[in-house]
């Protein structure tokens, strides 16, 4: 998978440090990663949500973050779309951000 664009997650573990070593793993394994539906993910992340809109949404550090992305399957392209405090997740329609 492709993933737009690391420079999202980049300036967000500079942020919340905490948070830089699992989402560094999360970029280094869906980079090699060859998901063709969503049941894969689920395969490997059991925690992670499907939403109705075809994003995912992944739990990182505990669930104390949200991450969500968009993928194409058919490209094999994963746009970040959003990641924040769970707070932050809250407020926000994930399937349309």
């Amino acid at each position: 998978m492709r993933v737009i664009a690391k420079k999202i997650l980049r300036e967000f573990w500079e942020k919340h440090s905490d948070s830089e070593q699992q989402l560094k793993t999360w970029y280094k394994e869906s980079s090699k990663a060859k998901w063709t539906n969503p049941t894969e993910i689920k395969s490997e992340y059991s925690k992670a949500s499907i939403l109705k809109s075809g994003r995912v949404v992944f739990n990182i550090c505990g669930n104390k973050y949200r991450l969500i992305v968009d993928i194409n399957y058919e490209r094999q392209w994963v746009f970040i779309r959003f990641i924040g405090t769970h707070s932050d997740y809250d407020k926000i329609d994930a399937d349309k951000i």
